[in-house]
């Protein structure tokens, strides 16, 4: 007898098979209002593949079977080499093909920060992991461009769009990939505690040959073809930074030990790891004694990437959840009819645009930066930092509230949600945790207060007319015109508020009247923005025109 108990209707997969980049107004918009037009139509490609079952496909399968550490070979030797799943490298070459990687540095037109933050974003939405090693790539390639010796070996490889997966010598390749070393077990984020001693082969010096001993407690990623490490010249000297690749130049292996990986809450397709240097052999980046400001420079970069990958995170919770919504029927009507998940779809809405057109606002900065623009810089160097702060604190918990739109179905590992939430996290702790980001803030702040002043000067000019974004100002002034003691406190509280007041003024020009209004109101207004998502007044807000920019149905 053939049983059947009962039909599956009303139950619906996570959206797949769309365009991301159509079906985004205000990536379109900002696309269009940095100048980047010009890249519409290699990103509409692109968009479309990344949004096809095939990728989404691809992206699971590479976080289910993660890679594997091989520490030997057949007969014995130290090989620590890493296997991936095919789908790790399908998606590494889909985004190397896009020359993502070198297009802020190898491109003049403008709108070319923007172009590369679009096709970032658009990535991150599918599969995060594989922007790792983009990431710290991308990030070395200014710091690589300032050593002659280096760059004339590597640049061409860096610059490259081919991917090359072979755990082989830098020269004998097509392109390569570059990592950091920084932590240690007993420092974290404070480096000055690092205890890695580099000891000269012959004089030392800049571009000159050390032997590296001691630990990196995370190390990312170690398939990549070399790090950029920061170690201690002499045990009592200065810190310098270090170019470590995997193979030496007489084509061994490099003394860099592979203890064992990661095993992560989230970052799954991607591999990190702890590793012991026995005299690994490096070259001296810049000078002795500014390694820590050297490796700086680099997070800067990265951390800009953390926001844009957080902001990708949340974008594609909230698609996910609009979609659903709109098609599962409950208590007679669908989901995204309900009054009450209507509020929690707006205010996701809400934060998602939000967060794209700071970093869109950032990436713009770092583009501009290279004029000598004081306020520019302030962009770049302040709020970077903040809004790492708070749009990888709002990806993190947001994700959760975009699980529970699918209810029990969001919770299992079958489907996108349980993935996005797991990863959210990793933007938030990577290259400095939240307390961190505030301190660099205040720094900042600090160091440059005529172009702290200048910046909210700019903020003013786009507040002027809206009593909340006036009141909002009030108070910041206030708070900077506290001595550090009493301002260290509330840094989070500071960070919190220049990000809301950056994003409302943000949205207040770019963005339709009723995305401005209701971000405003909810996020400067009564109640402010330490809630629950979704406690917010409707009243008075166009949430059909909310959702539908979100959004097209």
């Amino acid at each position: 007898m053939d049983w059947t108990t009962h039909q599956v209707f009303n139950q619906f997969p996570e959206l797949s098979d769309y365009d991301p980049l159509a079906t985004d107004p205000a990536l379109c918009e900002a696309l269009t209002r940095a100048g980047a037009g010009w890249a519409r139509p290699a990103l509409d490609g692109y968009a479309q593949r990344l949004g096809s079952l095939d990728t989404y496909a691809l992206a699971d399968q590479a976080n289910r079977h993660g890679p594997d550490l091989q520490r030997f070979d057949s007969r014995g030797r130290r090989i620590d080499t890493l296997e991936f799943h095919p789908a790790w490298h399908a998606l590494m070459a889909l985004y190397r093909a896009q020359g993502l990687v070198s297009l802020p540095f190898r491109e003049l037109r403008t709108g070319r920060w923007t172009a590369w933050a679009a096709g970032f974003y658009l990535h991150g939405q599918v599969e995060q992991g594989t922007l790792c090693p983009a990431t710290m790539t991308q990030a070395a390639i200014p710091l690589l461009q300032k050593e002659d010796a280096l760059w004339a070996e590597l640049g061409d490889k860096l610059y490259s769009d081919a991917y090359d997966a072979r755990d082989l010598p830098a020269a004998q390749k097509t392109s390569i990939w570059l990592g950091m070393g920084m932590t240690e077990k007993q420092g974290g984020s404070d480096v000055r505690a690092n205890t890695t001693v580099a000891t000269a082969v012959a004089a030392g010096g800049r571009g000159a040959e050390y032997l590296l001993r001691g630990h990196k407690w995370f190390f990312s990623a170690p398939q990549c073809d070399a790090h950029l490490v920061t170690a201690r010249v002499g045990a009592d000297g200065p810190f310098a930074c270090f170019y470590v690749p995997r193979w030496r130049p007489d084509g061994g292996r490099n003394a860099v030990r592979v203890q064992r990986l990661k095993d992560k809450l989230g970052n799954r397709s991607n591999a990190s790891s702890e590793v012991e240097f026995e005299d690994a052999w490096g070259v001296l980046m810049g000078e002795e004694g500014r390694g820590i400001p050297t490796i700086i420079e680099m997070a800067g970069t990265t951390r800009l990437n953390c926001v844009v990958g957080s902001a990708a995170i949340l974008r594609q919770a909230t698609v996910q959840a609009m979609a659903y919504a709109r098609r599962r029927h409950v208590f007679g009507k669908a989901l995204a009819d309900q009054p009450l998940m209507r509020a929690v779809l707006a205010d996701l809405a809400l934060e998602s645009e939000a967060a794209l057109l700071l970093l869109m606002r950032l990436a713009q900065a770092f583009e501009r930066e290279a004029d000598g623009d004081a306020v520019e810089r302030f962009w770049k160097r302040a709020m970077t930092p903040a809004a790492k702060f708070w749009v990888c604190k709002r990806a993190v918990e947001l994700t959760g509230e975009a699980m529970e739109v699918f209810g029990g179905n969001g919770y299992v590992e079958d489907g996108v949600l349980a993935r996005l939430y797991r990863e959210a996290p990793v933007n938030s702790i990577w290259e400095g945790s939240g307390n961190v980001m505030c301190l660099d803030l205040l720094r900042a702040l600090q160091r440059e207060p005529d172009a702290a002043q200048a910046l909210l000067a700019e903020l003013q000019a786009t507040a002027a007319g809206e009593p909340r974004l006036a009141a909002a100002l009030h108070a910041l002034q206030a708070w900077l015109a506290l001595p550090p003691d009493q301002l260290e406190p509330l840094g989070r509280v500071l960070a919190q508020q220049l990000v809301l007041l950056a994003q409302a003024c943000l949205l207040r020009q770019h963005a339709p009247a009723a995305m401005a209004d209701a971000f405003i109101a909810t996020r400067l207004g009564a109640g402010g923005a330490g809630r629950v998502a979704g406690a917010i007044d409707l009243r008075g807000m166009d949430v059909d025109a909310i959702l539908a920019r979100a959004f097209p149905a």
